[in-house]
């Protein structure tokens, strides 16, 4: 199954068409398709009516310089803030990341949209593409916000993924432009980088994203492309059940497979339930290439759908919403 970008902020002919083909499960927002808060509402509603079946409606909208919708949407601080509030408040500071959650969540659901990717639970050790999107660099202590933010994003009525399996916080390259390779052993992996996946996964996440990192110590391919990270460590040793997402296949690090159908390919034929082809300019090929594969189940997303949300007029009128707004923007995060 593929989700797919699009151009602009109304649908083309060709992407109504693409919203046909049987292994497009949804679709992935970007700025590029954003104007306003009744814009937006506008597309999401005519990605729906235009495809015969249910679509699967995203965005990145983590909060920081990764934030997609701006203008009549809270300006949200990155997760850094959290992490360095954490010294001398550890509950201040979670409970602040949980309506950090509650309030991202909310305000997307009432846009109509189902998703937003997130936690970040990459831990904070420089990486130039992470940077202040984690908590923190302890790995325990980006494990209790994960937690927090789980049950923030599960009380707005939105699913939560944890990204980027199985750690993309501790190599200094920026996957979207170039490879990473990241040479610890599975053993100081467990220790680390993963004890946040671990906490995330028994809080009920419901989706993991996979890192286009190589962990040579563990697997030779990319994660996204490594059975071994999918299937004997994700699913067997973690026990997770839910749905695995590639990163997006337009980012330089993806490149190492081939061409846009062995991308596809390498990363279904390891694991992956769905793959993102955000580029419009690489979604006619990667349909074509999915025309060569057994239809896939759609059913398995069904869960990731949003549920609940009375739209913009229920949550402005919620004493919540006011209350998480002036929390996140006050003097307990300065």
């Amino acid at each position: 199954m593929l989700v797919i970008g699009i151009s602009g902020k109304t649908l083309t002919a060709e992407e109504r068409d693409w919203l046909q083909n049987p292994a497009c499960a949804g679709v992935i927002l970007f700025s590029r398709n954003f104007a306003s808060r009744d814009q937006v509402a506008e597309l999401t509603q005519a990605i729906r009516d235009a495809a015969p079946r249910p679509q699967l409606i995203c965005v990145d909208q983590e909060g920081g310089r990764v934030q997609r919708f701006r203008e009549g949407y809270v300006e949200l601080p990155p997760l850094e803030v959290f992490g360095a509030r954490y010294a001398a408040d550890p509950a201040g500071a979670l409970a602040l990341a949980e309506e950090h959650a509650w309030l991202m969540a909310s305000e997307i659901r009432a846009t109509g949209v189902d998703l937003s990717f997130a936690p970040v639970v990459d831990l904070g050790r420089g990486n130039r593409a992470i940077g202040n999107r984690a908590f923190h660099a302890e790995p325990a202590i980006v494990a209790e916000f994960t937690r927090a933010y789980v049950r923030g994003m599960h009380a707005a009525g939105m699913a939560a993924t944890l990204k980027h399996f199985p750690g993309h916080g501790s190599v200094l390259e920026d996957t979207h432009f170039d490879d990473a390779i990241d040479p610890r052993s599975l053993e100081v992996l467990r220790s680390e980088d993963l004890m946040p996946f671990v906490a995330g996964i028994d809080a009920g996440a419901d989706a993991v994203m996979m890192a286009h990192v190589v962990y040579p110590a563990v697997a030779p391919e990319p994660a996204g492309y490594a059975p071994r990270w999918m299937n004997e460590i994700l699913r067997d040793e973690m026990g997770f059940r839910g749905v695995i997402f590639s990163d997006d296949i337009g980012m330089a690090a993806a490149e190492s497979a081939g061409g846009v159908a062995a991308r596809i390919d390498a990363h279904l034929d390891a694991g992956c339930d769905v793959v993102l082809v955000c580029p419009p300019t690489l979604v006619a090929d990667s349909l074509a290439a999915m025309d060569r594969r057994p239809a896939g189940n759609t059913a398995s997303l069904s869960a990731l759908m949003g549920r609940g949300g009375d739209g913009w007029r229920g949550l402005l009128a919620q004493a919540r919403y006011d209350g998480a707004r002036t929390r996140l923007s006050g003097p307990e995060l300065a």
